[in-house]
């Protein structure tokens, strides 16, 4: 463990994170339905070109491929009692790979969602969540990560659950929250009540902030949110690659490196510190938003309008702020980012 990002933090006006995982791995072979984590031990050397590819694009941050490396989703593998090992090696290469570069590289421990829906509306127990957070996060500790990383959260519970475990691990965190809802995550979460709960956990994290959700449109649109609130610490926008479409039995992102460029120019306008690309982002775009950024001074915040004819329209009307905003959704998924 380091405060390798704290001291980024204090030096840099912006941080360049990696992208997509999962999309990169499926072009390297990874088949649906099979657990990204187990090739941490299989296949090492396409785990270390994917770390690689961000560092050669451009980015001071990478992601460690361990997302579902919990107890709780590695159980869909029957790979339950290996959270910690595969973890663990995750963050090895990862360390690897940030050691050998000439520059300051971030090794940034991915931890997603349980996969499980927390109590009172689903039957996983706070307690139960810390555990597993917390056999993740040594893991990961143990591996060299310089930083956690929690993404692609919907309730607040587990949000709350994982910094507990953080904190139990003694490691620095970030952690985002998914906004794919009419500007809410899946369990009714907006942008203002993100920055509330966060200004109340005991072991607070660096910094904090949106990644994939639906367009990179309504990611930015989060942001300002989250902006308007104030927050003292740093916001992360981590949007997708344009929007996903269906084609010739593949998933695909319509968004292309230039449109990422203006993503990242104008996440930094909208007030983030730590910019990257979630699903469908490749190396490709990852150079295109380091040139953006390098060729540009920050400005003014962009209006809404400014968004829309940059990258397309939201796809919900309001920012989930609206009194007539849909609540919760009360279904149960298992999602994967990037």
């Amino acid at each position: 463990m380091t405060n390798a990002l704290s001291k980024m933090l204090a030096t840099r006006d912006w941080i360049l994170a990696d992208g997509a995982t999962g999309t990169n791995l499926f072009n390297m072979g990874l088949m649906s339905g099979d657990a990204p984590e187990l090739w941490n031990e299989q296949h090492p050397e396409k785990i270390k070109a994917l770390y690689q590819s961000a560092v050669d694009a451009g980015s001071d941050l990478f992601l460690t491929n361990s997302f579902g490396g919990n107890a709780s989703r590695l159980k869909l593998h029957n790979a339950q009692n290996r959270a910690h090992e595969l973890s663990r090696i995750a963050a090895e290469i990862g360390r690897e790979v940030a050691d050998a570069t000439d520059r300051d590289i971030i090794v940034a421990g991915s931890v997603g969602p349980t996969g499980d829906i927390m109590q009172p509306v689903g039957s996983l127990s706070h307690a139960d969540a810390v555990e597993i957070f917390h056999e993740q996060a040594e893991g990961l500790k143990a591996g060299g990560a310089d930083v956690l990383w929690l993404e692609t959260i919907s309730a607040p519970e587990e949000y709350r659950a994982a910094a507990e475990a953080f904190g139990l691990a003694q490691m620095p965190w970030v952690g985002t929250m998914s906004f794919d809802t009419a500007g809410r995550t899946m369990m009714g979460t907006t942008s203002a009540a993100m920055v509330k709960m966060i200004d109340a956990l005991e072991h607070p994290p660096l910094g904090f902030g949106a990644n994939c959700g639906t367009g990179a449109s309504d990611l930015l649109r989060t942001v300002l949110g989250f902006a308007a609130q104030g927050p003292e610490i740093p916001i992360i926008a981590k949007g997708n690659a344009g929007i996903p479409k269906y084609v010739d039995g593949h998933i695909h992102y319509d968004g292309t490196p230039e449109l990422m460029g203006h993503y990242a120019r104008l996440a930094r306008d909208c007030g983030a510190t730590i910019i990257g690309g979630c699903c469908g982002t490749m190396p490709e775009h990852l150079r295109a938003m380091r040139a953006s950024l390098e060729a540009s001074e920050k400005s003014s915040a962009p209006t809404l309008d400014m968004i829309v004819a940059a990258l397309g329209p939201f796809s919900s009307e309001g920012d989930g702020t609206e009194a007539n905003t849909p609540g919760p959704r009360q279904t149960r998924r298992r999602k994967r980012t990037s």
